[in-house]
Parts: structure tokens; sequence; C-alpha cells
């Protein structure tokens, strides 16, 4: 059986992804958190699970690669730098990263992706997301996923086409820029939001997350489709075969 560690096993994700790792037929390897022995943890585990904080990446990833071990990084909040250290990863072992796990967002980014790809930048993109009131990063890795989508789908470059944070007289809205709104209360796991709107006509894509085993069950079965293969980044397109 598939031996999975988790790097943050005491958050969130934590039990959700226990419950997953046993549901799947899986053993879990067992955790590490904040001042645990990382380069253990993955000496045992066959692939490891990410859901840490950005702070705690780069020795993660240097833990992985001095085993050789594949890791899934569902860890948000990411910077530039974060991604720079990924791809020197990638080169020596298996990385999947992805703003978020669950099949059906990324089924929901890649219909994102194709909508915006055939309808002209005369149809406005508005993302909007909802979570609970202990997330720390906005927009959301979900929203930016799905920001990333749209961007892909035009062939335009999202941190040069988005609009954040608007506020007071902010003036018209610049044709073929992506907006982001990102709202925080109570315990919603998630709630994201593409609307593509024109003259007379707008379409919206949903997807609301109802629980977070959905990002569990999603992360076991990316770390199984992981397992085995050549070094390389990877994204959840190919869990789905798109």
């Amino acid at each position: 059986m598939t031996k999975i560690g988790i790097i943050g096993s005491k958050g969130r994700m934590g039990a959700a992804l226990t419950a997953a790792i046993a549901d799947a037929g899986c053993t879990l390897a067992g955790g590490a958190d904040q001042g645990d022995d990382v380069a253990a943890l993955v000496g045992a585990s066959d692939v490891l699970v990410d859901f840490s904080a950005p702070a705690a990446l780069e020795a993660t990833l240097d833990a992985c690669i001095a085993a050789g071990k594949p890791i899934v990084i569902g860890t948000t909040g990411l910077e530039e730098r974060h991604h720079y250290l990924i791809d020197n990863a990638s080169q020596e072992i298996p990385v999947l990263q992805t703003g978020n796990t669950s099949l059906g967002v990324n089924m929901l980014a890649h219909l994102v992706k194709e909508a915006a790809g055939k309808l002209g930048d005369d149809w406005d993109i508005e993302i909007a997301e909802m979570h609970h009131r202990h997330k720390v990063d906005a927009p959301s890795g979900t929203a930016l996923l799905l920001g990333e989508a749209a961007a892909a789908g035009r062939g335009i470059d999202l941190a040069d086409n988005s609009e954040r944070g608007r506020d007071g007289i902010t003036g018209a809205r610049a044709q073929g820029a992506i907006g982001f709104a990102s709202l925080r209360g109570g315990s919603v796991a998630g709630d994201h939001s593409t609307i593509l709107a024109s003259e007379g006509e707008s379409i919206t894509l949903s997807h609301r997350a109802e629980d977070r085993s959905i990002f569990a069950r999603g992360a076991v079965k990316a770390a199984l489709w992981l397992e085995g293969r050549s070094n390389g980044r990877f994204d959840m397109k190919g869990v789905l075969g798109l």
C-alpha cells in the first residue's frame, strides 16, 4: 500500500487527509509540523502531501529532493520565490502544485479557460470568492487558479491584466481586465464564481465546497497519480486527464 506523509498534519486539512488516506486504502506514514523532523517523515513516505505554510516549503522540498520523493503541494499564499523553488525541485523529483486539489474546482478551471478563449474581450471577467474568517491570504489560491485559467484562455498574462481591491473613485473598468473580489466570514469552506458579462447577457460558472473532505480526496488522488512518475512539474489537469 502507498505510504503517504502529511506536511502540516495539525492544520485544518490534517484530519480530513488522514481520513481520505484510509478511505483510499493507503497507509498514513505520519505527519510533520513546525519543529518536527521533516526528513524523517519524507524518508518513511512514498509520496508527500503538503498543506502547511509557505515559509516551510524550502526545507520540505530540500528533504524531498534528498530522498527522491514526489510531493503534492496544496499550500496557498505562495509567492514568486516559492514558484522558483518548485521549478528547481521539479528538475529532480515529481512535483504537483495547485491552488486547489478539488477535482470539481479543477474541472471548473478547465471550463473557465474554454469560455474565456471562445468569448472576446468585450466579455468582462470577474472572479468572486468567499472563505471562512480564519483564511489569511486573498485572493484565494483557487481564485488565482481561475484567473490564470481565464488569462490562458485569452492568451494574456494575468499579472498585467488583473484588477483587485477596488475602492473609491477607480475609473471605468479596463477592457480585457480580470477582476477579483474576496469575501471572508463564518465557516465557509470555499465558494467561487467566475462571471463573464457582456452587453445584455452574462454567464456564471460556480463551485461550492461544502466540506474540506473534497480537497483531501483530491489531494490523495493526486498523490497516487504522482507516485512513480519521473521528475517534472505537474498540476491537477493531469489527474483529470485534461
